[in-house]
């Protein structure tokens, strides 16, 4: 798919803008720890949210530990519990996730796929992150402030959140909101660098039609962000003026211990719809990057062009646009007009259309593909597994009738896991695999690679797929212990110890993963330039690892699209971005 022809007479015009002198770091601390050039910065994000990732593995394994031996562990109590419930789901949501697909990721493939030497703004770039290590801090600061984090679960619903029965409502619930509003800032100032870059920042011949779905998908995420993150702010610095100030945004009239409480007026129901208004579009804001970055995976180790490129792109649009008109499927149990629910489940069934229009495109582009069974490809085809079994629940949740009895159970744990929690990582976890030897010019080593896959895509089945069987049995979620509740079924005992084993064992693969990378960066084989003979950018740079700058003297210009594999006619099975349609036919 080659299609030159961008100025008149089939050239390529000149650079509008000319090139502008980057800021060079004079020393160690300007080079490495206050640095503006954007792939320090993505590293420094993805170590940051890895380490605090950790801690959400820890506190799940001690989740786990609760259910499968109630009562056996005196350190894990029942405040403890929710404090690790809350805890958990927040990091894995918002500081792990959200912070590796957009800081990470986007900070150090956006210019490298557009043939840009930076950001357009280095300098906020910086202060995005360690604003964001701020949060970071003041989150993990809330273990060691009196009474603990918060435990009021990871949706924080008020009046719960702050009334003196929740645990951590002393100094929890204030560290909480104090970091999601340092998080929301420092992610505004890295969101406008990634949306101004995209439409200022391309190299000539980068037309957007010529990006690659991974900058897509980033893209589409941040515009969504800048628009629900807002929500979530106002949220929360509303919900502080009611912890400290007494105001009552979201508290009614209310009664606590036997005493009235000075609130009335307040609506909690107004917390949903903005906490929800921003968490529906955050599960895609997770999930659009992760289906970029998929798509590029699975055309390059599958040796074939993506199928359905523009479909592709307004799929994912289209996703993004929908995505802010279902979030009250999350409030089917909050006493909501009927009609409204009607609203709400067709939209939920709606948006499944641009979703599985994207999963033909990607079994279409394996179909009869020269498919190469890397560690990456591995991850991009347990993610494409993974998000159909996900997605298939969802089908059943966002139904009314399915929901309402299913809502506090077990199933809605489960299908939250697979489409949010696992499906993502395993596509981090491919992306890491694939740009490992741009970031250090070192492969990773494939053995642990591949026990790395199989025991992390294997026990993550076993744990999150006997939760459906206990969602349906009615075993309900976020209790601390069940005791001798008569519907819950013996079973339920035997595959919560299950799980957990299960759960130990994934743990466990992480460190092997985490050595892999730290073992590679010395002892990996050398990768080259282009080692998985891929067509895009980031690969064509002068040097690898790329220097602050990426392109040297000259900044690279666009001929074709991102997908030119096994074209007929070529010298090779691929033919990168930048290379003139001439220099690309065999002789």
């Amino acid at each position: 798919m080659s299609d030159v022809a961008l100025g008149a007479g089939g050239t390529i015009p000149p650079a509008e803008v000319e090139d502008v002198e980057l800021y060079h770091p004079k020393s160690w601390v300007t080079k490495y720890v206050f640095c503006q050039d954007a792939k320090v910065i993505a590293l420094q994000y993805s170590a940051t949210a890895l380490a605090i990732g950790l801690v959400a593995l820890v506190l799940s394994w001690l989740m786990r530990l609760q259910l499968a031996f109630p009562g056996q562990f005196s350190f894990i109590q029942p405040a403890d519990y929710y404090q690790y419930i809350t805890m958990h789901g927040m990091i894995m949501v918002i500081y792990l996730l959200t912070a590796l697909f957009l800081g990470g990721f986007g900070n150090y493939l956006i210019p490298l796929m557009l043939g840009a030497r930076d950001m357009v703004f280095p300098y906020v770039n910086m202060l995005s992150y360690w604003v964001y290590l701020l949060a970071v801090l003041v989150l993990a600061a809330g273990f060691f402030v009196p009474g603990g984090p918060t435990g009021a679960g990871w949706t924080l619903y008020p009046p719960q959140a702050i009334l003196s029965g929740t645990p951590g409502t002393d100094w929890g619930i204030i560290t909480m909101l104090a970091s999601l509003i340092l998080f929301i800032i420092g992610f505004t100032m890295g969101g406008l660098n990634y949306v101004v870059t995209v439409l200022q920042g391309r190299t000539r011949g980068m037309t957007l039609m010529r990006m690659p779905l991974t900058v897509w998908g980033i893209f589409t995420a941040t515009v969504m962000a800048l628009l629900a993150f807002p929500a979530l702010f106002a949220a929360c610095v509303m919900m502080l003026l009611d912890r400290l100030l007494g105001t009552s945004f979201f508290m009614p009239a209310i009664v606590a211990m036997g005493q009235p409480l000075n609130y009335g007026g307040g609506s909690p129901i107004l917390w949903q719809h903005l906490f929800w208004f921003f968490g529906h579009p955050e599960v895609y804001i997770v999930a659009l990057p992760a289906f970029g970055i998929v798509s590029d995976l699975i055309s390059t180790h599958a040796r074939k062009n993506i199928f359905g490129y523009r479909m592709m792109v307004w799929a994912i649009v289209g996703i993004g646009a929908l995505s802010f008109i279902v979030w009250a499927h999350h409030m089917y149990i909050s006493g909501m007009n009927p009609r409204f629910g009607f609203f709400f489940a067709t939209t939920t069934l709606i948006i499944a259309v641009p979703t599985a229009i994207k999963v033909y495109n990607w079994v279409l582009t394996l179909w009869r593909g020269d498919i190469h069974l890397t560690v990456p490809m591995l991850f991009a085809l347990a993610f494409i597994v993974t998000f159909v079994n996900g997605g298939l629940t969802g089908l059943f949740l966002g139904n009314v009738v399915v929901d309402v009895p299913l809502s506090a159970t077990m199933f809605v744990v489960a299908h939250f896991h697979m489409v949010m929690g696992i499906a993502p990582i395993l596509v981090v976890f491919g992306g890491i695999y694939h740009w490992y030897p741009k970031v250090t010019g070192r492969m990773l080593n494939d053995v642990m690679g591949k026990f790395h896959f199989w025991v992390t895509f294997l026990g993550a089945y076993a744990i999150f797929f006997p939760m459906h069987y206990l969602g349906l049995m009615g075993v309900p979620r976020r209790y601390y212990e069940l005791g001798d509740a008569a519907f819950v079924p013996p079973s339920a005992a035997t595959l919560n110890i299950f799980m957990t084993v299960a759960a130990l064992f994934v743990g466990f693969a992480q460190l092997v993963f985490l050595f892999n990378l730290i073992w590679s960066l010395f002892k990996g084989n050398a990768a080259g330039p282009n080692p998985w003979h891929a067509t895009t950018l980031e690969w064509q740079t002068p040097t690898t690892p790329p220097p602050h700058g990426n392109w040297g003297k000259q900044l690279p210009v666009v001929y074709r699209w991102a997908y030119d594999y096994s074209v007929p006619g070529a010298k090779q099975d691929f033919i990168p971005q930048n290379q003139p349609p001439a220099a690309s036919l065999a002789t």
